[in-house]
């Protein structure tokens, strides 16, 4: 299964490029059709993971993915599933 992955840890200080990095891999997914994101906010202080939670929220973005998962075994790590017809 193809998917695609956004690992965080390089610009988790840097707001704008953090909304920029995944309003990017979400397009990439909507136009290649992938079905699975990867995101990795990484452990630290659980501030990132709540800020992507908030992104993949937004009303615009919540309407291209199917559902969410965090991953039970590895807290620094968001699936973002997606339904494709």
């Amino acid at each position: 299964m193809a998917k695609l992955k956004l690992d965080l840890h390089d610009i988790y200080n840097r707001g704008d490029q953090i909304d920029r990095a995944l309003r990017e891999v979400m397009d990439e997914a909507v136009r290649r059709r992938i079905p699975l994101v990867e995101i990795i906010p990484g452990k630290g202080s659980g501030q990132l993971k709540k800020r992507v939670l908030r992104f993949l929220e937004q009303k615009d973005v919540r309407s291209l993915y199917h559902r969410v998962e965090k991953d039970a075994d590895n807290f620094g790590r968001i699936f973002v599933h997606f339904r494709w017809k």
